[in-house]
């Protein structure tokens, strides 16, 4: 499989966008037009420099607003053409994209527009110039793939085909049903891009807010298995306009964007495990069986303080470490690792962002695959230094350098590592129910790429919070089954709690963990700190739970103990109570019950929450 990216999708001047192309693995390239027009060297010279990179030039792009013109700017359209076509052989590249046309005044004249493309092709085969011809989502005339089909097919010349394009084919709502009329060979290129479902006027959409495959929540699998389906063995390539993207590293970037070609490749030879298509093959996923722990990097003083709030949930000190400055806390099935070794990894981490979380650790079934995965994906793996007789937990290196542990299903770390003491399991947590991070709202697309190949996380829809201050926009992710779950938060605005939590973490960093109870008001009667553990709530909005749902009893309830409550359309039920944070711009706790399959996070109860931290402050 050639895997390509268009210049357009990275940030940089031309020569530093082809050298992180070629550095992350790409063998072609797309250039875009502009790219070309504001490089200070010929055409010549952008030849050579892909060609000493190892680049093939799949495409250059885009041709615009040429067919049902005006006859005296027909005759002008066929001369640029013939210019291009020049500079395509200067440049080393055989197949132009051309846009159906977005000018207002193009004719709607189906026969005129077919000539107007045949004229195109006859120079273009003249030229041995392919052209391919794409319906832009926009167009005037033609901006349905079929569209573009029926006039190239009526053309009938081998020098022009059809450019399918993800975002511009799946942004309508088209699907390929219809690929099978098309002769593989009249499919010119194929551009890939996925995007978040968005209710916009679709050229914003696409200009702004396109992202790599697996980052978005487009049928981009789909796309593929019918294109490798039809017999498409062309290149694969990116064509993504993201605000994002154009202003990040490139290097990060492209890889994302490469990770994204292989995530694709992976998803595609599942559904066809008997194609010839030439698609990455990778080991299937291992079963998760949720989080095993959470580690804090802390200083001395700080590990004090975090043990003694979470001595305020219930938990107790399990264990110390044989031979680190490291403490196990646990309530029932929920654990919890403070760490303030010196010079150590954990120490090198709490120095860049103080006291933070500093790793997860997740029970699998297999963690060999789980890092060639990472390996494959071209993310670091890390392995600690170990003293004699003590567990060797590998780990896969995060976004932002913190460690995701891989436990294997049975194997006791604890009794190696820890001078373990008994624990009173009793009114017990059940596990982690899940972790939010704030992040930097550049940094989460690399985020969602990291679960999405490593791992095989799913992705939720986006949900938009309103803070005191601005607004919060959190995507969860989860593994296949559900097992682990995780909210990737982000802020555009500076003076959000997440925006704050980032600019304390200097950079992404846990917002809050919560941890999982049988019984949510029993598990707090239980607590010596009881309701005043909890975030204090306004008394209007259970004045409002009662208007709402009917039950004052339950709110009463509820307000005693300051918890909140959300239901679903299935009577699913979601309690949870807030701590205060455990310094200000840090994290804090959260404790949850689900009732009857409820599977969501309370996020109508975002801004109450968001609004009663800002006055505890």
């Amino acid at each position: 499989m050639l895997r390509s990216i268009a210049t357009v999708s990275i940030s940089g001047t031309l020569p530093e966008k082809l050298s992180a192309i070629a550095d992350a693995g790409y063998q072609g390239v797309e250039i875009f037009e502009n790219d070309l027009l504001y490089y200070t060297g010929s055409p010549a010279d952008i030849r050579q420099m892909a060609a000493d990179l190892g680049l093939q030039i799949t495409l250059f792009q885009p041709f615009r607003d040429f067919e049902g013109a005006n006859r005296t700017q027909f005759a002008t359209n066929l001369e640029r053409a013939r210019r291009k076509f020049e500079l395509m052989h200067q440049l080393g590249c055989d197949t132009l994209l051309l846009c159906s046309s977005v000018a207002p005044d193009t004719s709607p004249d189906i026969d005129l527009q077919i000539s107007d493309l045949r004229a195109l092709a006859e120079l273009a085969e003249r030229e041995k110039i392919k052209v391919g011809y794409e319906a832009l989502a926009w167009g005037t005339h033609v901006n349905h793939w079929h569209q573009a089909w029926q006039r190239v097919k009526v053309v009938d010349s081998p020098a022009m085909g059809i450019v399918l394009d993800s975002f511009h084919v799946l942004a309508l709502g088209d699907t390929l049903a219809r690929l099978d009329d098309v002769p593989v060979e009249k499919i010119t290129f194929l551009q890939l891009a996925d995007a978040p479902v968005m209710k916009m006027d679709v050229l914003e959409w696409s200009r702004h807010f396109r992202c790599f495959p697996g980052q978005g929540e487009l049928p981009v699998v789909e796309f593929a298995r019918a294109l490798t389906q039809r017999g498409y063995r062309g290149p694969w390539s990116l064509e993504v306009f993201n605000d994002g993207f154009r202003a990040s590293p490139n290097g990060a970037t492209a890889k994302d964007g490469y990770r994204s070609l292989l995530w694709l490749e992976e998803q595609t030879r599942q559904q066809l495990p008997d194609t010839d298509a030439d698609l990455v093959s990778l080991p299937e996923l291992p079963q998760f069986h949720g989080p095993e722990f959470i580690e804090f990097a802390t200083s001395p003083a700080e590990a004090k303080k975090l043990g003694a709030s979470l001595g305020q949930m219930g938990f107790q000190q399990q264990g110390t470490h044989r031979s680190k400055k490291v403490s196990l806390w646990q309530n029932g099935g929920a654990r919890v690792v403070v760490n303030h070794q010196p010079h150590s990894w954990a120490d090198h981490f709490w120095q860049r962002h103080g006291v933070s979380l500093c790793a997860i650790a997740l029970r699998v079934s297999d963690s060999a695959v789980i890092i060639a995965r990472a390996k494959a994906y071209g993310y670091a793996t890390w392995q600690g230094d170990v003293g004699p007789n003590e567990s060797t937990i590998p780990a896969v290196c995060a976004p932002d350098g913190s460690l995701i542990y891989l436990v294997e299903e049975g194997d006791d770390i604890y009794a190696r590592d820890f001078e373990l003491q008994p624990t009173d399991s009793a009114n017990g947590l059940l596990g982690i129910d899940h972790l939010a991070l704030g992040m930097e709202a550049d940094s989460r697309d690399n985020w969602v790429m990291f679960f999405r190949t490593v791992f095989g996380f799913t992705l939720e829809h986006e949900q938009t919070m309103p803070d005191p201050y601005g607004l919060v926009r959190s995507l969860a992710v989860h593994s296949p089954q559900g097992e682990i779950r995780l909210a990737l938060n982000i802020s555009q605005s500076r003076a959000t709690q997440i925006a704050r939590s980032v600019a304390c973490y200097q950079g992404a960093g846990l917002q809050h963990a919560a941890f999982a109870c049988a019984d949510l008001p029993a598990t707090l009667d239980a607590l010596p700190s009881g309701s005043a553990l909890a975030l204090p709530i306004p008394a209007n909005y259970y004045d409002d739970l009662r208007a709402r749902f009917g039950d004052s009893e339950q709110a009463e309830t509820l307000q005693r103990q300051q918890i909140l409550y959300d239901r679903d359309s299935s009577s699913g039920e979601f309690l949870h109570v807030y701590t205060r944070p455990f310094s200000a711009g840090r994290f804090f706790f959260e404790l949850t019950e689900r009732r009857n399959g409820y599977a969501q996070y309370g996020a109508v109860n975002a801004a109450v929450r968001l609004s009663a931290m800002q006055y505890s402050e």
